[in-house]
């Protein structure tokens, strides 16, 4: 059995993380599923599980100091079928692909961890240093399994040198104009934050309305956050990226990238325009998720409800949020009931051992990658490794195009074969490189 059967029998597991379509028989079955896959994994490696399912192996090395993580996580995001041009967890393998929900995210990153790990096994490796593989169960309903991993490696003692999540991938388009293969790594992540809005209203009949109702006020106040962008800005990880991709872009165009910093603010500007992915990287996004009013349909709103998820830029707080909001909804008896999320972690190092290691596992996927830092805009467990490691990589070494990129979270996810067995040599790569 090849990475591409044994991803296909992951993917059929319904392990969807959502509050209502939750399945503790199939998480279990992953689990058990994975055992079988995986005996050799199994049978050398010590595990930890937590409470909620994640789990943490570790394969000793000849020294505890400095070991390596490797991260993914099992749990998916719902998958409608009826949106899907094949079940999406049947794992289908077809035209040189496994389909299906989590092939991308994250499940087939699993798999190359599993992959490097067993076949280094069946060959009698022994790692320099300890290797710690964190599954998470939780990931994307932000839970607090790797929360509970980190406070478990920290009451230890434990200081990873290098931890490698999910997060960039390779892809032949990272900025427009940008030809050239690259392996972006995000080396942040944006901070997360769910803001809920009330406005309150008198109700009554809908027949009798009230002018400047709950509901009314509520849509001004979502109708401001869409016309009243943040101001774009380039953080230091940005500014990296830019000096990385300097030398791939056409000749009128390096310059401006390789200058960006005496530039900050028009560069920014044009970074904002170009594209959802690079002007998402330049600021603070808002995007209105969720909305709720009168639980009758001839009713009126006591209370109308949004919830706004909130990625915060690198250099921006939750302090400062809530003061712009303050000053955008001025006016509008619309107020901030809550808010909850976290502020961007540190951004890890790129001028140490742990990223030129990186580097060089890169040169696994392919001839003539160039690896570039950015940040990356959406959450992922590694966030909380952010204690205990200053070099916590966002990387998934598999060749995603756009279209792919696109599937992530949306329907006819997918992955390419051939992309699971280099994406396995890298990770062995990564652990074989330890000295």
């Amino acid at each position: 059995m090849n990475a591409a059967a044994r991803l296909a029998e992951l993917i059929a597991c319904r392990t969807v993380s959502a509050p209502d379509e939750r399945d503790e028989a199939e998480f279990v079955a992953f689990r058990e599923t994975f055992a079988g896959l995986y005996p050799s994994l199994h049978a050398a490696l010590e595990l930890t599980q937590f409470e909620g399912g994640t789990l943490l192996f570790r394969w000793p090395g000849r020294s505890t100091e400095r070991p390596l993580v490797l991260m993914a996580h099992y749990d998916v995001v719902p998958a409608p079928a009826e949106q899907w041009e094949r079940d999406p967890f049947s794992g289908a393998i077809e035209d040189g692909f496994v389909h299906g929900r989590g092939a991308l995210d994250d499940k087939g990153p699993l798999v190359c961890i599993a992959e490097a790990v067993e076949s280094l096994l069946a060959e009698g490796f022994e790692p320099a240093r300890d290797v710690y593989l964190s599954f998470g169960s939780d990931e994307e309903v932000f839970g607090h399994g790797a929360a509970e991993v980190v406070d478990h490696l920290d009451s230890m003692g434990v200081r990873p040198w290098l931890v490698s999540d999910e997060g960039g991938a390779i892809v032949d388009d990272g900025l427009p104009g940008v030809s050239a293969t690259t392996a972006m790594v995000a080396i942040v992540e944006k901070g997360t934050v769910d803001v809920g809005l009330l406005a309150r209203g008198g109700g009554g009949h809908a027949s009798t309305p009230s002018k400047n109702g709950a509901t009314a006020r509520l849509a001004r106040a979502i109708v401001r956050i869409d016309r009243h962008p943040a101001t774009p800005h380039l953080s230091e990880p940005v500014l990296q990226m830019l000096e990385a991709l300097a030398g791939l872009v056409p000749k009128p165009v390096a310059p401006v990238l390789a200058h960006a910093r005496r530039a900050n603010r028009p560069v920014a500007e044009l970074l904002a325009r170009l594209g959802k992915e690079t002007g998402a990287m330049v600021r603070t996004t808002m995007a209105v998720t969720q909305l709720s009013g009168s639980p009758a349909r001839n009713v009126l709103a006591t209370e109308a409800r949004a919830n706004v998820n909130v990625r915060l830029a690198v250099g921006d707080t939750r302090e400062q949020l809530r003061a712009r909001l303050e000053r955008l909804f001025r006016g509008l008896d619309v107020e901030v009931e809550r808010m909850d999320g976290e502020d961007p972690p540190p951004v890890s190092r790129t001028d140490n051992d742990a990223w030129r290691a990186l580097g060089e596992a890169v040169k696994a996927l392919g001839p003539d990658i160039a690896v570039v830092p950015y940040v990356q805009t959406g959450g992922t467990d590694s966030r909380h490794f952010t204690r205990i490691s200053d070099s916590v990589y966002r990387f998934a070494p598999l060749h995603m195009t756009r279209a792919q990129r696109d599937s992530i979270h949306a329907p006819n996810e997918k992955v390419a074969i051939d992309t699971l067995e280099r994406g396995a040599a890298f990770h062995r790569a990564l652990i074989t490189g330890m000295d």
